[in-house]
């Protein structure tokens, strides 16, 4: 009865922190625990070195995101690009896998991007489905590529449960070429989609590519020095969001001036109320978690999961369904603090790699996000670009049966996760 309670306040709008939580306690008062559980999981919590890398690239996807950094990605990547078959589609399913990248949220780049990006493909001659599925899809790119911030929570997370052994710097490795199939596959299909079309493209200009060059001088090294100092061992992930912080604040603030010193506090405020709620829910999760381990609940659903599925390749087809689902409900950042600690033991037993889970975990999630009709990016698509939820749901379709069969190729095919790993 107290279950279903926890459930319909939920489902009428309390804040999922305050649900979890209080499942939790009334979980350890029932079985006789003293409360003060729930306070050791929020000690445990910060004593785990990597968390400092959350707030750290939070604010430098904030800071980036508000200033010029989108513009001058899109002029790059035309100039050097644009003169392709196809090349604008590429243009903006690159630019839009950096930005996430760095932002942690796709959401935040169907804003930022979405009125760039929209208007040119249109100018440039594509169908306007095509150009809506493109940019509503193409900001999920980015979670797979390092330093994304729900990488970094999946690998907190599994540390976190006895049944996860996983660094993130083996997260960061891990994801790569999983993420650069996603985009290679969806470049090929703007390719196929530029035949036959009177698309309208600059001839390459080197004098325009050196410009728009010289104009990201400043932003350029930064991908490079963060992700090769982490790929090459050299920095380790919280150095690494430590540099990226730093240098963000000074380019943009200092040296381009691109964001008000006045500006600068109420930016600060919007990133840590986000690093705040990743905080807290991952924390008395961390503690919820404890209870449903020590209630069996893991045990339970691996026995029932071994009743309904006798091997690993009928396992997967059921977890890429239950991933999608999720992906329309809940957000990435409470999909990975809830069901991460429960569903890793299934996992395992049924032979998966904690790294590769991880990376199917979050490739089938992102396909939630505009999986028809409910994927949340579809409803932030329909407010920026004022369209409605159908229109958005057929623009999105072929995008992701696309992006459905690479979830498939990277779930069935461990090395591609776990190639550069080991």
């Amino acid at each position: 009865m107290i279950q279903a309670l926890f459930i319909l306040a939920a489902l009428l709008g309390a804040p999922l922190f305050v649900v979890i939580a209080a499942g939790a306690m009334w979980g350890f008062f029932s079985a006789d625990y003293d409360l003060q559980i729930v306070i050791i999981e929020f000690y445990r919590l910060s004593e785990t070195p990597v968390l400092v890398a959350i707030p750290l690239f939070t604010l430098a996807g904030y800071l980036l995101s508000e200033s010029k950094a989108p513009e001058r990605l899109m002029e790059l990547t035309q100039a050097w690009l644009g003169w392709l078959p196809g090349g604008l589609p590429m243009v903006a399913l690159v630019a839009c896998a950096l930005f996430t990248a760095f932002t942690g949220a796709s959401g935040i780049t169907i804003i930022a991007l979405g009125a760039i990006l929209l208007p040119a493909l249109k100018q440039a001659g594509y169908p306007e489905r095509f150009n809506l599925g493109l940019v509503t899809t193409s900001g999920s790119l980015g979670l797979l590529f390092a330093p994304s911030l729900p990488l970094i929570l999946y690998g907190i997370v599994a540390q976190q449960s006895a049944s996860g052994n996983v660094s993130i710097d083996d997260l960061f490795l891990a994801g790569l070429l999983p993420g650069i199939l996603m985009v290679v596959v969806l470049a090929g299909y703007s390719a196929v989609m530029s035949m036959g079309r009177s698309e309208t493209r600059s001839p390459f200009n080197l004098q325009r590519a050196l410009d728009a060059t010289r104009s990201t001088i400043l932003e350029i090294p930064l991908p490079i020095v963060v992700l090769g100092g982490i790929y090459s061992g050299l920095l380790a992930v919280s150095e690494a969001a430590t540099v990226t912080a730093v240098y963000v604040l000074l380019t943009t603030v200092v040296l381009r001036r691109e964001i008000p010193v006045t500006r600068l506090p109420g930016l600060i405020r919007e990133s840590m109320m986000l690093v705040g709620a990743i905080l807290i829910i991952l924390g008395v999760s961390l503690a919820s978690t404890n209870y449903v381990i020590d209630a069996g609940l893991p045990q339970q659903i691996l026995e029932w999961t071994q009743s309904v599925v006798s091997d690993r390749v009928w396992f997967i087809a059921l977890l890429i369904g239950i991933l999608l689902l999720l992906g329309m409900l809940l957000d990435i950042f409470s999909a990975l603090v809830i069901v991460v600690p429960i569903l890793l033991p299934t996992a395992t037993s049924f032979g998966m790699d904690p790294i590769h889970l991880g990376i199917v975990f979050l490739a089938a999630m992102q396909l939630g996000y505009f999986t028809p009709p409910i994927g949340m990016n579809l409803f932030i698509a329909a407010y920026r670009f004022d369209r409605s939820i159908l229109e958005l749901s057929r623009a999105a379709i072929p995008f992701f049966l696309l992006l459905l069969a690479c979830v498939l190729i990277i779930a069935y095919w461990e090395t591609l996760s776990l190639a550069l790993v080991r």
